[in-house]
C-alpha cells in the first residue's frame, strides 16, 4: 500500500488495485468533510491484517497505518504547518495505531516512503512526533539502522535526525532531574519549617493555618518522580546501546563486504 494516497489524490484511482485503495479514498473524503479521529478509526477498522496469522497482533496492523499515515500526511503536505495540524487534529489515532516500537517504526517508515525527496519535511515530522510523543526516541534509531536505509546513510539529513533525537532525549532526562532536585529541596525546606513552626505553635498555642501547605510536594509525589526519572534514564541507555550496537554491526559489515570485494572501505 505504498502508494495508495499519491494514487488516489491526484484522481487515478483503479478501484482494488493495492490492498487499501478504496479505504484510503473513503479516507480522504473523511478528512476533507472535518471529519473525527473516532470516524477516521471506524473508517480504517475493517482493513485486513496483512501480517501472517503467527505475527498478527490487534495492536499493530501495518496496513492501517499505511493507508492512514500516507493519506493524512498527503492531504497535509501543503506546508509545514498543514502537517502539523493534521499530526495535532489525528494525534488519537496515531497513539491508538502503534502504542509500541514496531508500528512506531511503520510510521516512519510510510513517512519515508512519501518525503524521501525531502529531507527538511522528514526532519521536523520527526521532530513534531517524538515531541508529541506520537514515536518514541528508540523507534528513530531502530530505523534509522535498518536494512532499507543502509542507501541514506551518506546523507546530512538523516544524522540530523539521529542528533536531535539524541538532543530530545538528553534534555527529557535533564528537565526530570532538575525538576526532582526542585522537590527534593522544597519537601526538605518544607519539612525543616514545619518541624520549626511546630515548635513554635507549641509555645504559642497557635495552629497554622489549612492553606500552608498548598505548594509543598508530599513524599509520594517525590517518589513518583523518581520513577519516573529512573525509567528516563533507562531509555536513554537503551537510545545509546541502539546506536552503539547497530552502527557496530553495520559498520563491521561493510569493512568485511569491501574486503571480500576488494574495494577501499572509504
Amino acid at each position: 500500500c505504498a502508494h495508495v494516497c499519491a494514487r488516489q489524490l491526484d484522481g487515478r484511482i483503479v478501484q482494488g488495485s493495492l490492498p487499501g485503495t478504496t479505504t484510503a479514498h473513503q479516507l480522504v473524503v473523511s478528512i476533507r468533510q472535518k471529519c473525527s479521529p473516532e470516524e477516521v478509526l471506524n473508517v480504517l477498522k475493517d482493513l485486513p491484517n496483512p501480517r501472517p496469522d503467527d505475527e498478527a497482533d490487534s495492536r499493530f496492523n501495518p496496513l492501517k497505518i499505511d493507508v492512514f499515515v500516507q493519506t493524512l500526511l498527503n492531504l497535509g503536505s501543503k506546508s509545514f504547518s498543514h502537517s502539523f495540524a493534521a499530526i495535532s487534529k489525528f494525534h488519537y489515532v496515531f497513539k491508538i495505531l502503534a502504542e509500541y516500537e514496531e508500528p512506531q517504526i511503520c510510521i516512519l517508515r510510510n513517512m519515508f516512503e512519501l518525503w524521501h525527496n525531502h529531507h527538511q519535511m522528514m526532519c521536523v515530522l520527526i521532530d513534531k512526533m517524538l515531541k508529541t510523543l506520537i514515536i518514541e526516541c528508540s523507534a528513530v534509531a531502530n530505523w534509522i539502522f535498518s536494512k532499507e536505509m543502509t542507501g541514506e546513510f551518506t546523507k546530512l539529513y538523516l544524522w540530523e535526525i539521529l542528533h536531535l533525537t539524541i538532543r530530545k532525549m538528553n534534555k527529557h532526562v535533564e528537565k526530570l532531574g532538575h525538576e526532582l532536585r526542585e522537590a527534593r529541596e522544597k519537601l526538605r525546606h518544607a519539612e525543616s519549617e514545619e518541624s520549626d513552626s511546630d515548635d513554635a505553635d507549641a509555645g504559642n498555642n497557635n495552629p497554622r493555618k489549612a492553606g500552608d501547605d498548598r505548594e509543598k510536594p508530599t513524599e509520594e509525589m517525590v517518589e513518583r518522580m523518581e520513577e519516573c526519572q529512573e525509567t528516563a534514564q533507562a531509555n536513554q541507555k537503551n537510545l545509546f546501546l541502539i546506536i552503539f550496537q547497530r552502527f557496530i554491526m553495520i559498520l563491521s559489515e561493510h569493512l568485511v563486504r569491501s574486503d571480500t570485494d576488494g574495494r577501499d572501505f572509504n
